[in-house]
């Protein structure tokens, strides 16, 4: 977003040779200059229609690229098999944390990230939705499968002991508790977001809206879209 903020003088320009307002500004420079600046001014007009009007659009989604360091992991995935981030190179790649217990936030979530994947269409294929239990002492395996079996086949349930669960909280600096029914009612609390991985495993993008009644599906989608086209192109989207 500050690289577009940055670009916006240049954009004006580009955005006033590509409307009715280029000819305003050829006069301006016809009045200003002689014959050989004008010859000029036109040839930096036509530069910016062919190459300074391309400018990328804004995500509807958070840009956090860089801020976070790359997905690495080693967990067990709901059928057992225990599985690296190395995995899933190649697929946009969606990290949720949550736990099948939890009454509202946790379904509602996966229910949107669902709604977004249909949106997606055949491009859903290139999408994974890792599902990070942040309550392993009751998301057995066979529970951690059932639930997100529940969401179609890109949502993957994975699983982690102590150590490498707190691993993966403080990387990308998720905070969670839970607290024992031994010393009060069991109680799980865990920060809510969605991270978004491109093809190569970098961060991208931030998702808030999906934990929401009021998800913006379209926008969504139309971002992980993106990146699955940029895979593609890229050579390493599958």
């Amino acid at each position: 977003m500050a690289r577009l903020a940055g670009n916006a003088h240049g954009r004006w320009l580009c955005e006033g040779a590509a409307s009715g307002d280029r000819q305003g500004l050829l006069r301006a420079g016809e009045q200003a200059v002689g014959a050989r600046s004008r010859l000029l001014f036109a040839l930096v007009a036509a530069a910016c229609l062919l190459f300074g009007c391309n400018s990328e659009p804004e995500w509807h989604a958070v840009d956090i690229s860089g801020s976070l360091p790359p997905l690495d992991f080693v967990l067990t995935r709901a059928d057992g098999k225990t599985v690296t981030a190395d995995d899933f190179k190649g697929k946009v790649v969606l990290l949720d944390f949550g736990y099948t217990f939890c009454p509202d936030i946790c379904p509602l979530t996966l229910a949107n990230v669902d709604l977004v994947l249909n949106a997606l269409g055949d491009r859903a294929r290139d999408v994974r939705v890792l599902f990070v239990t942040v309550d392993p002492n009751r998301d057995t395996l066979p529970v951690l499968k059932d639930f997100t079996a529940a969401f179609g086949p890109e949502v993957i349930g994975l699983r982690g002991d102590a150590d490498q669960l707190a691993a993966l909280a403080k990387r990308y600096r998720v905070a969670y508790s839970v607290t024992s029914a031994r010393v009060r009612p069991y109680e799980v609390n865990h920060s809510s977001a969605i991270y978004v991985f491109d093809e190569t495993g970098k961060i991208r993008l931030l998702l808030a809206s999906l934990m929401t009644e009021n998800p913006d599906v379209d926008g969504t989608a139309a971002d992980l879209s993106r990146l699955v086209d940029e895979g593609n192109e890229n050579g390493s989207g599958s």
